[in-house]
C-alpha cells in the first residue's frame, strides 16, 4: 500500500501530550508549555504493531518545531509499518540551550524504555528520527548516551539512553565543519557559540564509537543545509564499523519530510523501511 494510502488510513487522533518530568524539567525557567518537554504516542494498530518504537525530532533550527510534516505525519507514517511513533518536543533557543534539548531526547529514550511493557514495546528496539536541527538532535542521541543511573531515586532514570537506531533526514550535523548551520548553532549553544570545545562536543561526526546505534540517513544535494553534514557522519559510522546506511538524492529542497508530494522524492520512505526490516525493527 502507497505512503498516502496508509497515511489515510491510520490517520487517528494521537493520545495526549506527557510530560517528560511530571514534577518539573531541570534547568526549567519557567512553567509555560515551553518550559515543559513531552512526547505525543502514536500507537500502531494492534494488528500491525511489531514492538518496536520510533521517537520522532522535528526539526526548526532549535528555535521551532515543524511538528506537522516533520512530527505528526512521520508518526502516522511508522504506524503503518508497524512502528509506535513518539513525537517530541524539546525544548528551543533562545529560551533554553544546550543541554536542555540533549537532555529532553535522552530522557524520552528513557522513558519509552522504563515504560517498555505499558505501551507495547521491545526495550531492544526503540530508535530516535530527527528531521534537520531534529536531526542533529537524533545523532546527538546516537553519541551522548549513558546505560542508566543504578542508585536514581526516579525508576526512569535508572535505564539506559542509548537508542537502538537512528535516522537522520537533511540533518544538520556538524557545528565545526565549513558545512554548519549558523542559525540551528547559535540557538543551540547562545552565548557559547565561540567555544570550539564545546562545537566539536556537540558535532556528532566527531563523536562516534563503536557504541552508536546503526543509522540511516536521507539528503539531497540540492538542499541548503549541505549534504556534506550526512557524508562525513557516515564516513565517520563506517570508520567505526557501526552498519550503516545512506542515500543521497539529487533533486530536493531542505523541509520535504517525507517528500509525499515529490514524484521522485515520495519514493524514500520505502528505502527506509527497507532498512528497519533488515535491520530486524519490523519483525513481531
Amino acid at each position: 500500500m502507497k505512503t498516502l494510502a496508509l497515511l489515510a488510513l491510520l490517520a487517528a487522533p494521537a493520545a495526549a501530550p506527557e510530560y517528560l518530568w511530571p514534577k518539573g524539567a531541570p534547568g526549567a525557567v519557567g512553567e509555560e508549555e515551553k518550559d515543559k518537554p513531552s512526547i505525543t504516542a502514536f500507537l500502531a494498530p494492534e494488528d500491525k504493531a511489531t514492538g518496536a518504537a520510533c521517537i520522532v525530532c522535528p526539526g526548526g533550527g532549535y528555535g521551532g518545531l515543524m511538528t506537522s510534516y516533520e512530527g505528526d505525519e512521520v508518526a502516522q507514517w511508522l504506524n503503518g509499518i508497524g512502528v509506535h511513533g513518539f513525537v517530541l518536543r524539546y525544548r528551543l533557543g533562545p529560551r533554553y540551550h544546550h543541554p536542555a534539548m540533549m537532555n529532553d531526547v535522552n530522557r524520552a529514550v528513557r522513558m519509552l524504555r522504563a515504560r517498555a511493557a505499558e505501551w507495547k514495546i521491545d526495550p531492544d528496539r526503540i530508535g530516535v528520527w530527527g528531521f534537520s536541527a531534529g536531526g542533529h538532535l537524533a545523532a546527538t542521541a546516537a553519541t551522548h548516551f549513558d546505560d542508566g543511573k543504578p542508585d536514581a531515586e526516579d525508576p526512569i532514570e535508572k535505564v539506559s539512553s542509548r537508542p537502538s537506531f537512528a535516522i537522520m533526514t537533511y540533518p544538520v550535523i556538524s557545528l565545526i565543519a565549513p558545512y554548519t548551520h549558523m542559525g540551528s548553532t547559535k540557538n543551540l549553544l547562545g552565548d557559547k557559540v565561540n567555544d570550539m570545545e564545546l562545537r566539536t562536543f556537540l558535532s556528532p561526526e566527531k563523536q562516534v564509537t563503536a557504541k552508536t546505534p546503526p543509522c540511516f540517513l536521507m539528503h539531497t544535494s540540492e538542499d541548503g543545509v549541505s549534504a556534506e553534514n550526512s557524508i562525513d557522519f557516515y564516513a565517520a559510522l563506517k570508520k567505526a564499523n557501526v552498519p550503516a546506511e545512506l542515500h543521497i538524492y539529487e533533486k530536493g529542497k531542505h523541509g520535504y519530510g517525507l517528500g509525499l508530494k515529490d514524484p521522485v522524492l515520495k519514493s524514500w520512505p520505502d528505502r527506509l523501511t527497507d532498512w528497519l526490516r533488515v535491520r530486524g525493527m519490523l519483525k513481531k
